[in-house]
Parts: C-alpha cells; structure tokens; sequence
C-alpha cells in the first residue's frame, strides 16, 4: 500500500515515523516537502497511492477524476468543505478528519484576539515603537461583559469555559439543541443583540454560507467585537468591512477569510480598521500539531484494519 502526504504536517521526521509505526510493515510512506504547485504536480505526487493525507489542500473532483487508485483520505484539519465529500462518496472513498486536536489552541487564540482588540494591543505596541505613551490608551475588561458563541460543539464549549472564568456571562445559538451548564441557549437575533463579543464557531457548509450577514451585523451592538476562527465564509466579508468602517462594529479578530491566505490586496478587510488579523493559524500549536499527525495515522490504521473512524463519510 502507498501512502502519500501531499503537504507539510509541520512536525518533526522522529514525530511522524513514531506515528507510522502503528501501520503495517509492508506501507511506503512519500513526504511532501512543500505543498504542489498546481493540480499536475499533486497528481504526480499521489500517483498510485491509496491513501492521501491532506491538511486544507482542496482535492476538487478534477484532481480525484485522475487519481482512480484513491481509497481514503485522511484529512489533518477538523473542517472538510475543501474536499469534494460527493465525488467521494460517489466512489466510496473513506474520507476521515481529525476532530478535537486544536480545540485549545484554537480557544486560546479567540482570546488572543479578543484581548488584542479590547487593549489596543498592535496600536500599544506600535506606540512604544514610536518612542510614545499610554496616552489615550483606554481598553475594556473581557470580566462583566456578555460573550456570544455561535456554534456550541467542542471549541465553543470551550471557548464558553474561557469566558466565564473571566467573568463574562455566556449565551450562545447552536443548530441543533442543546444543553450546557452556564450557556444560555438562545436564538440567534437574541445572541447578536446581547452579545459584546461575538465569537464564531461553525463548519463551513451550504447552511451556514454567510450566516453572519449584513442583516446579523446590524443586529450587534456598536461596542461589540466580532472573532472568526471557524471558516471565513460563515461571515459576509464586504459586509463586516462596511460595518467596521462605518462604525457600526467596534472591531474584529479574524484568523480566517473566504480564501487561504496570502489574501488579494483587493480584499476589503485588509484595510478596514479596528481589526486584527493572523493568516489561519489557530490550529497551529506544538502540542495540537502533535495531537494531529496521531490522529492521522490512527485514521489510517483504522482504515487498513477494516474499521475507519473519524469518517465523514
């Protein structure tokens, strides 16, 4: 069996072969240095092999169409809207994910972000720069404020845990009902309209295409702050850049866009002010990475053992 790594896991050499040890003797294991330049070279890459690894490379119908050898994916990211799950399935291709591996470290950076935008932190730190002063530099507490979560799965129970140890209250709206202690549960107009911070936590998928829209942001107060470390899609970009620089949005933290970065400099949100923005690395951890090339390889092994886990279909 061939297996190919069609992009960078960003782990150690030691890390991945300690993972790949749980695999059979007889699989052959090609590392990419690099992710492929273009859809013929990542074709080369996988040929013949009938498992891909992938972290947030697409594989489009196009790509699968030429790599008839393909039965399973093992996919190093929670959100899977990058691979084509119909042509898959059409194929009965096992497409597995790697559920839960950067749920703190995705957590830990909303409020990063948070914090950033509530402390001035990028405009403090130009300051001292600058050879200036605190003056004028007057910030908000996280503690007494109303945190709304949109999306209640792992990361933003998470999330809530965080905000409530800062003495923020919690409410949130998830698609499905459910029960947490110290969440409010909400519809979603209710959690806009309370929220002063507002942090986003939903799969990319047809349904949530732009579910925080120009009619949500109208919703949220003008001292509220939005964070997205979901998938950049969920919210109207060009709508949020227009309620930011009007001023009917305090501010945003974005570590997700409605492409992978480097971004077009024609983006709206480049220059849109009171945001803070880092270039999709909130799953980018040591220990979440770790986490992450385990459950790789345990995906694999699970399919080669006849029992796939983490399938997403």
């Amino acid at each position: 069996m061939k297996i190919a790594v069609l992009e960078p896991l960003n782990v150690s050499r030691e890390t991945l072969d300690r993972e790949a040890a749980q695999l059979p003797d007889d699989v052959t294991i090609s590392y990419a240095d690099h992710r492929p330049a273009d859809d013929d070279e990542l074709v080369a890459w996988a040929a013949g092999a009938e498992v891909l690894v992938i972290a947030n490379l697409p594989l489009r119908r196009a790509v699968l169409e030429r790599l008839p050898e393909v039965r399973c994916i093992s996919v190093a990211f929670v959100g899977v809207d990058h691979v084509d799950l119909d042509y898959c399935t059409e194929h009965g291709i096992v497409v597995s994910n790697c559920p839960g591996y950067s749920q703190e470290a995705v957590a830990e950076l909303v409020f990063g972000l948070a914090l950033a935008l509530y402390r001035d932190i990028p405009v403090a730190d130009d300051r001292v720069r600058e050879g200036g002063t605190a003056a004028g530099l007057s910030g908000r507490e996280i503690s007494g404020k109303t945190f709304g979560i949109i999306g209640a799965g792992a990361i933003g129970r998470r999330v809530a845990q965080i905000a409530r140890a800062l003495g923020a209250t919690v409410v949130a709206w998830n698609r499905t009902p459910r029960t947490v202690e110290g969440i409010e549960f909400l519809p979603l107009d209710e959690v806009l309209q309370r929220a002063d911070i507002l942090s986003v936590h939903v799969a990319s998928t047809p349904q949530t295409h732009h579910l925080i829209g120009a009619e949500q942001l109208a919703l949220l107060k003008p001292s509220a702050i939005l964070i997205n470390t979901a998938r950049g899609p969920v919210v109207d970009s060009a709508a949020l850049a227009e309620a930011l620089t009007t001023g009917t949005l305090a501010g945003a933290g974005l570590d997700v866009f409605d492409t992978e970065p480097p971004l077009d400099q024609s983006e709206p949100l480049l220059t849109a002010p009171h945001t803070v923005l880092t270039p999709h690395l909130g799953f980018a951890t040591h220990e979440a990475l770790e986490t992450r090339a385990h459950l790789v390889f345990e995906n694999i092994a699970a399919y080669v053992a006849g029992a796939p886990v983490h399938t997403v279909c």
